[in-house]
């Protein structure tokens, strides 16, 4: 008589990875460097965490921890770039999420200290090659500073890779959408116009911005103001000033952050930035995609418009990253996303830039990570097939800052649970 033993592991059971110290090779590859440049049957070498050899020529021993990657494809580890992973678990469920604070004006919020790393759907990012996430506070006006991690870590201390890269603003909508119940449900009261209110909101953020730099530029302070403090870094460049929007308007307005206090804005959503991405350019302003697949944002624009947008950005000379905002998918399908882009104008390299080296740029890790480079942190993604391309994408191996991670997630242990269940092989 014998026993079979089966392990069926809990998620609870996927630690991060120890520190690697030593040297690794990835061998044999065709490498994405996310610069744009490919390297064919190409090697990596590994040192302490950071790139120290990379092309066609590097020297591979026999020994020591070597990775053959024939056939496969090696690329950065992808970037999400606005997400609310680890602060909102199940949306519906209010216990779980921690996303948002009340008020209107909370700069000094940092969404960082909220990270939960015990997240189920960390891992899930994971197994598609998304290695850092740009974790993002949510409400009010101003919504607080968001931090980038990296996907490995026991703790929020240990996943911080830039902490407090940039300040949230919530734009108004500039957009007048009538409610069609307001006569059962409000009464005799006059409606307000949302775009009058909008406006007004728009100068009280401005007088605030106008109240801090009046401070900064006092030499002695009699007290500390902790909400102007938290926006001492965009005064001197050490944050953006990330702008949440979508009409041509309202990307309008954030111009005049640009050009009355010199700040450097990211323009997150941005779905009309097609229109005016010129202009976006001459004031040296960064954009962010929030979702390809969607519908477009006015009715009278073409039904293909959202996946065009990232072409025109291109054409104009706008940096951009892709991003993947679906409340379903929740960052998984960021790869996917940028595949759809690569169809509609863009090539392939261009796509992954975009969830790569533009994204860093953007975030402010660029010199960091981002692209496959010597002295940049090793975080790298194996694939069999094509990272954009959700029929062949399987992802076999990923490394964050050297260390290879568990690439094992609630979805894998599921199915092997039910697999073993109905003895299935």
């Amino acid at each position: 008589m014998s026993l079979a033993v089966i392990n069926v592991s809990a998620q609870d059971d996927i630690y991060p990875a120890p520190p690697y110290n030593g040297v690794l090779y990835i061998k044999n590859a065709t490498i994405h460097v996310g610069n744009g440049q490919v390297i064919q049957n190409g090697a990596i070498k590994v040192n302490n965490g950071k790139i120290e050899q990379i092309g066609a020529n590097v020297s591979v021993p026999s020994e020591g921890k070597v990775i053959d990657a024939q056939g496969k494809h090696v690329y950065p580890g992808l970037i999400l770039s606005n997400s609310q992973l680890g602060l909102v678990e199940v949306s519906s469920v209010r216990a779980t999420s921690d996303g948002t604070e009340i008020g209107e004006l909370n700069p000094n919020i940092r969404s960082v200290v909220a990270y939960n790393t015990d997240s189920k759907l960390i891992n899930t990012l994971k197994s598609n090659g998304i290695l850092l996430v740009n974790v993002i506070p949510a409400g009010g006006l101003i919504s607080g500073s968001s931090s980038v991690v990296q996907l490995d870590a026991w703790n929020w201390e240990d996943a911080a890779y830039k902490m407090e890269n940039g300040i949230h603003f919530n734009m108004p909508s500039l957009i007048n959408r009538p409610n069609p119940f307001a006569q059962f449900f409000g009464g005799n009261q006059p409606q307000t116009d949302p775009i009058k209110r909008g406006l007004e909101q728009v100068d009280r953020i401005k007088s605030f911005f106008g109240e801090a730099k009046s401070y900064f530029a006092q030499e002695k302070k009699t007290e500390a103001n902790l909400k102007f403090e938290a926006v001492k870094g965009l005064f001197n460049k050490s944050q953006k000033l990330f702008v949440h929007c979508d009409l041509v308007k309202e990307i309008l307005i954030a111009t005049d952050f640009v050009k009355e206090f010199g700040f450097d804005v990211v323009l997150v959503g941005a779905s009309e930035s097609w229109q005016i991405a010129d202009l976006i350019k001459q004031n040296n302003m960064s954009v962010i995609l929030s979702q390809a697949h969607s519908l477009p944002t006015m009715v009278d624009d073409d039904v293909d418009q959202p996946y065009k947008t990232a072409a025109a950005l291109q054409k104009a000379g706008v940096l951009y990253a892709i991003n993947d905002d679906d409340g379903s998918a929740r960052g998984r399908n960021l790869p996917f996303n940028a595949g759809t882009y690569s169809a509609y104008g863009i090539t392939k390299e261009e796509a992954l830039s975009a969830i790569t080296l533009n994204a860093a740029r953007i975030l402010g890790i660029g010199d960091r990570t981002g692209s496959l480079e010597v002295g940049k942190d090793a975080n790298i993604v194996v694939s069999v097939g094509d990272i954009l391309d959700m029929k062949s994408s399987i992802v076999t191996h990923a490394f964050i800052m050297g260390r290879e991670v568990s690439l094992s997630d609630k979805h894998k242990q599921l199915y092997d649970r039910y697999k073993h269940k109905y003895n299935l092989k």
